[in-house]
């Protein structure tokens, strides 16, 4: 059994990893093609190196979101191959029962699981932010919007509303603006800096510094004032990795980054739903590699004649990329229809892994 498990684990990891840098290089080529547009603008600064390595820092993300389909591809060609050959035949002979086969691609399916979590909260968003600083850097600043990205903070008894126009090239905010407001929901001041870091210790340090302190004394009586100063500390618990997701897309956060940002959004009484929702189709979307395997397990038990191959690895193809159009139809449907975010995530993988262990009961028993 051991000689057979590395045979087809060999054999699978082969086809796979083929796969997956055909559809890389795929990208790359694409990728670049579209960055090329920009080389030259912004006074010349952009130059193709700099492309290279933008289309470059984009490749581990799209190693996450293409693993699952690779390898249901690369799996499916394994399994059809072999059944096509008798050699899962002579398998099946020497021990390899159904129980076992299944096994033993879930074991293979648990290690492109890990794979595929590595990638996604790990690779996938440090070479995001990296690909946005290379951009930012030679071609200008990252900006959302026409008004930059809104975040909401409590402490104590006064609330803040902060906005962000836009990240600089050395990852620090610019034009940024803090509006506090008290228990009562009036303004009491406003501060606006051309620039802000992040320190260590959490606190912001605002640079070049304008605040508006509005104070009442009675219902007719009310004075302002003003404070300029060359920087200023201001306590938050607004980090970075909250400002990158209200500024790029959220979807490119580490899972346990992802997690503190709802609480946050929670804490604070914003709508987390989309994000919830993204947390969770983070925490199942490597656990689809299981789902590719088994649905590609069932091939190996199909009888093949000469040629046939191509059509049946094409169904299945057709398969796996119906499994990621229904998971994006289940996340958009999801947050229109306010549904639980873990059923919403869930959904489409039970229903698939139920289809194919259905059809792969049915092959076996039946045929």
């Amino acid at each position: 059994m051991n000689t057979l498990r590395r045979f087809v684990y060999r054999e699978v990891i082969a086809a796979v990893a083929f796969v997956t840098l055909g559809f890389l290089a795929l990208f790359f080529f694409f990728d670049l093609l579209d960055e090329l547009r920009w080389v030259g603008r912004s006074g010349g600064t952009y130059e193709l190196s700099h492309a290279l390595l933008f289309v470059a820092l984009g490749i581990p993300s799209h190693l996450y979101e293409l693993l699952p389909i690779t390898v249901l591809i690369g799996t499916i060609y394994v399994m059809a191959r072999l059944a096509q050959s008798s050699e899962f035949t002579i398998m099946r002979t020497s021990g390899l029962g159904p129980g076992r086969a299944l096994r033993t691609l879930l074991t293979l399916g648990a290690v492109f699981v890990v794979v595929t979590f590595a990638a996604g909260d790990y690779l996938a968003p440090w070479s995001d932010r990296m690909s946005q600083l290379v951009k930012a850097r030679y071609m200008g600043r990252i900006t959302t919007g026409a008004t930059g990205a809104w975040l909401k903070e409590r402490q104590d008894d006064q609330s803040y509303a902060v906005n962000v126009r836009a990240i600089g090239p050395d990852g620090g905010m610019q034009n940024v603006r803090i509006f506090a407001f008290d228990s009562q929901g009036r303004l009491t001041s406003q501060t606006h800096a051309q620039a802000a870091r992040f320190g260590s210790d959490g606190a912001w340090t605002l640079e070049q510094v304008r605040r508006s302190s509005f104070r009442s004394r009675g219902a007719d009586e009310a004075s302002v004032e003003h404070l300029q100063a060359p920087s200023l500390r201001w306590p938050t618990h607004i980090s970075a990795d909250m400002v990158a997701a209200a500024v790029l897309k959220p979807d490119r956060m580490a899972t346990l980054d992802l997690f503190q940002y709802i609480r946050h959004l929670e804490a604070n009484g914003q709508s987390a739903q989309r994000y919830e929702i993204e947390f969770w189709r983070k925490v199942f979307y490597p656990l689809s590699c299981l789902v590719m395997v088994v649905l590609a397990l069932p091939f190996a038990y199909l009888h093949f004649r000469a040629g046939g191959i191509a059509g049946y690895v094409f169904g299945g193809v057709m398969a796996g990329i119906s499994f990621f159009l229904l998971n994006n139809v289940f996340g958009y449907a999801g947050n229109l229809q306010n549904w639980s975010p873990w059923i919403t995530a869930a959904a489409p993988g039970i229903i698939y892994s139920l289809v194919s262990l259905a059809a792969f009961g049915w092959l076996v028993l039946r045929r």
